[in-house]
């Protein structure tokens, strides 16, 4: 199966118009697109892995760290209430292990609460945020990675 991670991660073909937020040894951060929310951030792993087992405790390690530091960022940013963080890695052409992490905003509406969220993520370009926003988003979030 054709793997789009793999692809984006490559440079191949880019999921995110923004810039990659931050490059760590195992773990690359972006943002989602099209989403309906600005700040809806993906950690993707660099290697090819589809399951949590296949990870090293090193990138773990590193993966703990870059939420550390993306939820206190996303608070800051966007005010929110709380950050949420998944992982399913089960759509075709997303097998890949990656992170979904976005800012909760405090007027979340309820139908949208929990895995209802995922909802945000099932838009068609016109309904998205544009592509500008993210990007300048992408840029705001990559110069607080290389400042901290």
């Amino acid at each position: 199966m054709e793997c789009w991670s793999c692809k984006s991660n490559s440079g191949e073909k880019r999921i995110s118009p923004g810039p990659i937020i931050f490059a760590g040894k195992y773990w690359l951060v972006e943002h989602a697109y099209p989403v309906k929310m600005k700040g809806w951030l993906v950690i993707v792993l660099k290697r090819h892995a589809e399951a949590l087992h296949e990870l090293t405790a090193d990138e773990f390690s590193e993966l703990g760290q870059i939420q550390a530091r993306l939820s206190r960022f996303l608070f800051e940013e966007l005010n929110c209430e709380k950050e949420y963080v998944s992982c399913y890695a089960e759509m075709e052409h997303f097998r890949h292990i990656h992170f979904h992490m976005f800012a909760r905003p405090q007027d979340f509406p309820k139908e949208l609460i929990g895995g209802g969220s995922f909802a945000l993520l099932k838009v068609n370009e016109e309904d998205a945020v544009p592509p500008n926003e993210i990007v300048a988003f992408c840029e705001l979030l990559k110069d607080r990675f290389a400042q901290a």
